[in-house]
């Protein structure tokens, strides 16, 4: 019983071993039939001018965030939403800027009486000027009045008709009016350095409003900020805060995608990305949907190798280098299927090295915006 039971254990032992190389067998086969496919597909692909690559579906990207630090008060659409350039998609608390906003208003309208009440007392200071001139014109009135009498009393003094005590009476009215004369020039001058400081003050005034309206016009642009718009055609992707979050400044609050730019990103080996014309003919097949052939063109071709070996010295090494290459849908036939377009979605691109070469029948009949 014993050496049966050791037979029984070799022969499992061995149909173990003979399944396990039969799975290799297998398994390498599978392999090299598909890498065998995959060169013939190379070598037909290059026959009718054309290459492909693996890639998938993306778009634009774009992140609304807040432009200021604040709380988030709503959020105005869902994941998977239909979006418009403009629409508003979430809302920031503004109760903090309203209230700056009415505090820079109160400065303004306190800033708007100060103009008029600047404005008066430079009104007050030209009366105070043109009657101070006035009394300068009438003291040098008096001035040239008893000039004249003291010249009258010398002239009779030299004869003895005038008194010594009335010359010393001239002359000191004389020297009376030539000190008032004096005093209301002086005062003429004062209302007219007063009436400088209040222009001066004026301008202050008007200064204060500039600044108030300014601060309610950043006011202003700080809370038309917090309503966070679209700014293009998109779909939401995702929601990265929610309402009653606190978020930073530049901080995110949601993504949507612009499937108005939709393309996919391939890879090609140095000699077909070299042929690969900017602006040339592609073809889209999703692996999803094998049974649409999506028309694009080609919009970008890197100028730098993605995987590059570490040393490039033969013609076959060089042969390694692979460049990314960007296939892009029409946005009119994204409009149409707008529904549908998806990102993340794997396919594969096929594009004309010739732009003579004919696609083949499979490729032939793209969808139409």
């Amino acid at each position: 019983m014993d050496s049966s039971f050791n037979l029984l254990g070799v022969d499992l032992a061995l149909n173990r071993t003979w399944r396990f190389g039969l799975a290799l067998v297998v398994v390498a086969g599978i392999g090299y039939l598909a890498w065998h496919y995959y060169a013939l597909r190379l070598a037909a692909e290059a026959t009718l001018g054309l290459a492909s690559g693996n890639g998938r579906i993306e778009a634009v990207e774009i992140d609304i965030a807040a432009r200021t630090a604040g709380r988030l008060a709503a959020v105005e659409v869902r994941e998977g939403d239909f979006v418009t350039a403009g629409q508003i998609v979430a809302r920031m608390d503004i109760e903090q800027l309203a209230a700056q906003k009415r505090e820079a208003e109160a400065q303004l309208s306190r800033a708007r009486i100060g103009i008029d009440t600047v404005k008066s007392v430079v009104t007050q200071r030209k009366a105070e000027k043109d009657a101070a001139a006035a009394t300068v014109s009438q003291n040098t009135v008096l001035l040239q009045s008893a000039q004249k009498r003291l010249t009258r009393s010398l002239q009779l003094s030299k004869s003895g008709s005038v008194s010594d005590q009335t010359l010393d009476d001239d002359r000191a009215r004389v020297d009376g009016a030539a000190a008032t004369v004096s005093a209301a020039e002086a005062n003429l001058a004062a209302t007219e350095a007063a009436i400088g400081s209040a222009t001066a003050q004026v301008i202050d005034a008007e200064a204060t409003v500039e600044a108030a309206q300014a601060t309610i016009a950043r006011i202003e642009v700080d809370l038309r900020d917090c309503e966070l718009k679209a700014p293009r055609d998109g779909r939401v992707q995702y929601l990265v805060a929610q309402p009653g979050e606190v978020v930073a400044a530049g901080g995110r609050v949601l993504n949507i995608l612009d499937v108005g730019d939709v393309y996919m990103t391939f890879f090609l080996p140095t000699a077909e990305a070299g042929r690969t014309p900017i602006g040339g003919e592609a073809r889209i097949v999703l692996d999803a949907a094998p049974q649409y052939v999506i028309p694009a063109r080609v919009s970008f071709v890197s100028d730098v190798a993605q995987f590059t070996p570490k040393t490039v010295e033969t013609e076959q090494e060089r042969q390694k280098l692979m460049f990314r290459i960007r296939a892009r849908v029409s946005p009119e036939l994204l409009q149409r299927y707008i529904a549908q377009v998806k990102t993340g979605l794997p396919g594969r691109t096929y594009v004309k090295l010739d732009p003579a070469a004919e696609w083949p029948a499979a490729l032939s009949q793209p969808l139409t915006p």
